[in-house]
Order: structure tokens, then C-alpha cells, then sequence
């Protein structure tokens, strides 16, 4: 079982490499002091960039890299803007390379051309990148760049190159071999459990008291990644609740007034809540290796675990079924649904009122089956992301919970529903190659019974 953050032995290897790093700094500034300082601009940060990529020196590279840092982070948004933009103009593959690599492949004579071509074609910036990485504090600068990149592409396509290159890199360095799962608890540093707090996604946490509720009793679980240049900084966590059967909602789960289980008495293990924590990172993949370490501790410490799922929000539903609503198009809304029961989704505080919830339940669970086996991103993969992200983890779509979640968020997202997602330890390597081969959906026969009985004549043709 793995230790939490507190225990002293964990944080050797990170203090080890951070003072290696600061040392090297110091003999660079030291360095730096004997050249001319006239050639280190303090403002123009696309000319620190290339005096960095130009030094061979490994201390006074640090100390550029340092600096570079410094000054990005000093700098105006417009003056960071033009060197994300510099980035992807002057720091890409240096042409005259790759053309000559190229001539030489062709020529045939040179045992080595495949390898010099894949050398001249890497980009400038990747080189770049490794350079600031080795600066003290350079791995969370790189994040952050990308993260604040990611907020100009749309008006500023270009940097879309830049992205792919940050994208490529983070693959690597947060590679799983990189990543430490730590069990988080109330005895982890504050520092932590602050960040808990902020990054918290799915469930707001709304003070300690609520914090403490997810993490002290005994039927309470959460585990987190971390990487070593990110010591204080989980990548990703998730909160675990131990149950004696599956939920259908979330309240019951948060209530500050519940009784704990004992771990003993516990057949289940409900992930009610994953939060991804740095939108730098977004694309580099860490859940589906979150969820599978955490499935076999938790069946190492508790055997009598026999049960995994999640309760899941459905953040796409109410916007696909407004637009399904608004569409004149729309095939499952043309014959088959109650448009009054729908209508009664817009009147304030309908998920108090007995007669109107029992009233739009069927229709919802329909509609609902129909989004979760049917509707499709362009690229032919289901419309809900975090249906996505469980269903190519190996899940299986288990049940749908009218009325699981009816917080203002959740009534927003997706009407009250809340998903199960059962991950069946026999089932995930065939369930994830059928929807990485073919898009297939893992599904429960109750989920599938629900769309069937709420099929339209023209639906049934489709089908």
C-alpha cells in the first residue's frame, strides 16, 4: 500500500535532482558574469531563445534557461504572445538541413540518412523545450506556457505546431514510468490538500469540514499521480467511496451526516469524482493508468472488494438534447417522446415535484440510452467525454441514475443524470479493444432495453 506524501523517505529523490539543478544554476550565473552582457537581452525573449540554443556549456545553459523563465513570466501577454508566435515562426525545422537530409536519403549511399532526416526534421523548440526543462522549476514553466498557448489557438491556428511539439514532449516526460500514485489522506501536507480543494472538478468542496468528510473516515479513499519535478502538484486524483452496494446518486455520498462503513464490510468501490489539475497537460493521458493502479491496490488491501464502478456526470446531455430540441431534423424527437414531459424540464424546480419527475423519467432514460449508444462525435466515437474516457479504459456502460446528481450543476449539465460505469476485471482488455477497433459500446442489456423501448418507427428502420 502506498505511503501518503508525509512520509520523509519519498521526497529524497526530488530535493536530490531541485539542488543538482540550483548548483548548476549558480556556476552558470557565475559563468554568464565573464560574457558580455550586452549579448543576453532583457526584454526580447525570441533572442534569449536563440542564445540558449546556441551555448554548449551545460551550466550556462541552465542559467540562460533560468533566465528565460524569469523574463517570460516578467513579460507582458503581448510580449508572451509574440514569442508563442516566434516559437512556431523561427524555431521549426531548420530547412537547410532538412533538404540536404532529404538529397541524401535519395542518393542511397549513406547508411545513416533515414536517422539524419529524422534529426534535421525535429523542430528547433523541441530542443528548446529540453533546454528550459533543465532550469530549476522548468518543468511546471513548460505547463504553463502550454497552458496559456492553448488559450490563443483558436484566434492564432498557427501555434497549433507549437502545441503538437508540447504535446509530444509531456507524452514523454510524464510518461506512467514517471508517475507516483500516493495515497492522499488527512494527514497528507496541507500544501496538498489545499489543492484538493482548488482542483476539486466533479464536486465542489465547499470547506475542511467537507474535505475532511472525503478523506478521514474509514470507508474513504483518495489517491493521486505525482511526478517528481512536480513534488507538491497532483496530476491527477480521484475520490473513492467503499459501499455496500452500487449508488444511484451522489448526496448521499457528500452528506456530512452519514455513518461510515467499516473497509471490512465494504463489497464495492465507487470513483465518484476524477479531477484532472493542469490544463497544460491536457491531452497527455494519466486516468486510464490512475484508475487500473488504484483498482489493484484497493483489491490488494481489501479483498473483499468485488465491485468496481463509477458515478459519473453526464456533462454533454442537456446540450445535445437542446439541440436535438431546437433541430427540425431531430429523428429521435420527431414521433417518439412526450414534448409536454420534455417541456416540463425548463420550468424551475421540477426535480421537486413528485408527479412532474415520474412524468419525465422515462422519456429522460430514453432519450438518454439513445445519446450514450447512438450520438457520435464526427469522428464516429460517442458524443459524452466522459463516457469516452471510461468506455476506452475497458468500462462498461452499467446503469443510468435519474434524479443522481440534482445540484444546480448537475441539473444544468445534464438534467439530474448520473451514469455507471462498471469496469468487470474479466471484461476491460475485450471491452477496450472493441472500441478502440470498431467505436463498440460496452453496454448493460437494462441500458440497452431502455433505447429499444423508446425507438420511433423510422428509428427501427435505421437500426
Amino acid at each position: 500500500m502506498n505511503q501518503p506524501m508525509a512520509n520523509p523517505g519519498r521526497e529524497v529523490a526530488p530535493s536530490f535532482f531541485s539542488d543538482l539543478i540550483d548548483t548548476l544554476t549558480e556556476r552558470g550565473r557565475a559563468l554568464l558574469g565573464r560574457l558580455d552582457r550586452s549579448a543576453i537581452p532583457q526584454v526580447d525573449l525570441t533572442a534569449l531563445g536563440e542564445l540558449l540554443l546556441s551555448r554548449r556549456g551545460e551550466a550556462s545553459g541552465v542559467a540562460l534557461a533560468q533566465a528565460l523563465i524569469a523574463s517570460y513570466k516578467a513579460a507582458s501577454e503581448k510580449e508572451r504572445l509574440t514569442f508563442l508566435r516566434s516559437l512556431a515562426e523561427r524555431f521549426g525545422p531548420d530547412r537547410a538541413r532538412v533538404e540536404a537530409a532529404i538529397e541524401a536519403f535519395h542518393d542511397g549511399t549513406d547508411p545513416d540518412a533515414i536517422s539524419l532526416l529524422h534529426t534535421a526534421a525535429e523542430p528547433r523548440r523541441q530542443e528548446l523545450f529540453r533546454r528550459l526543462n533543465l532550469a530549476s522549476g522548468g518543468t511546471s514553466a513548460l505547463i504553463r506556457m502550454r497552458e496559456e498557448l492553448l488559450s490563443h489557438l483558436r484566434s492564432h491556428p498557427e501555434l497549433r505546431a507549437v502545441d503538437a511539439d508540447f504535446t509530444h514532449l509531456f507524452s514523454s516526460w510524464f510518461n506512467r514510468g514517471f508517475l507516483v500514485l500516493r495515497r492522499i489522506d488527512w494527514s497528507t501536507p496541507a500544501v496538498i490538500l489545499e489543492k484538493i480543494i482548488r482542483y476539486e472538478a466533479v464536486h465542489e468542496i465547499q470547506n475542511w469540514d467537507d474535505l475532511r468528510n472525503r478523506l478521514a473516515p474509514e470507508d474513504r479513499r483518495c489517491y493521486g499521480f505525482f511526478h517528481p519535478q512536480l513534488v507538491d502538484e497532483p496530476l491527477i486524483f480521484v475520490e473513492v467511496a467503499l459501499t455496500e452496494d452500487i449508488p444511484g446518486s451522489v448526496a448521499p455520498l457528500l452528506d456530512l451526516e452519514r455513518t461510515p462503513i467499516p473497509a471490512s464490510a465494504a463489497t464495492t468501490a465507487v470513483f465518484y469524482s476524477i479531477s484532472n489539475t493542469q490544463q497544460g497537460l491536457g491531452g497527455v493521458s494519466f486516468g486510464n493508468f490512475l484508475i487500473k493502479q488504484v483498482v489493484e491496490n484497493l483489491k490488494s488491501e481489501l479483498p473483499n472488494l468485488k465491485t468496481f464502478v463509477t458515478l459519473s456526470p453526464v456533462p454533454g446531455f442537456a446540450g445535445w438534447l437542446a439541440r436535438e430540441r431546437e433541430s427540425e431534423s431531430s429523428i429521435i424527437l420527431s414521433e417518439g417522446p412526450d414534448a409536454e414531459a420534455l417541456a416540463l424540464l425548463d420550468e424551475p424546480g421540477w426535480h421537486q415535484d413528485p408527479a412532474k419527475t415520474e412524468r419525465i423519467r422515462t422519456v429522460l432514460l430514453t432519450l438518454a440510452a439513445h445519446y450514450f449508444l447512438k450520438a457520435k462525435t464526427s469522428y464516429g466515437r460517442p458524443a459524452d467525454p466522459v463516457a469516452r474516457f471510461h468506455l476506452g479504459n475497458g468500462a462498461r456502460l452499467e446503469r443510468l441514475n435519474f434524479l443522481g446528481d440534482v445540484s444546480p450543476k448537475g441539473l444544468r449539465q445534464a438534467h439530474s443524470l448520473m451514469v455507471n460505469y462498471l469496469y468487470a476485471l474479466d471484461e476491460i482488455e475485450a471491452n477496450h479493444e472493441a472500441y478502440a477497433e470498431k467505436g463498440a459500446v460496452a453496454a448493460s442489456s437494462a441500458v440497452r432495453k431502455l433505447m429499444r423501448s423508446g425507438l420511433t418507427s423510422k428509428e427501427r428502420v435505421k437500426s
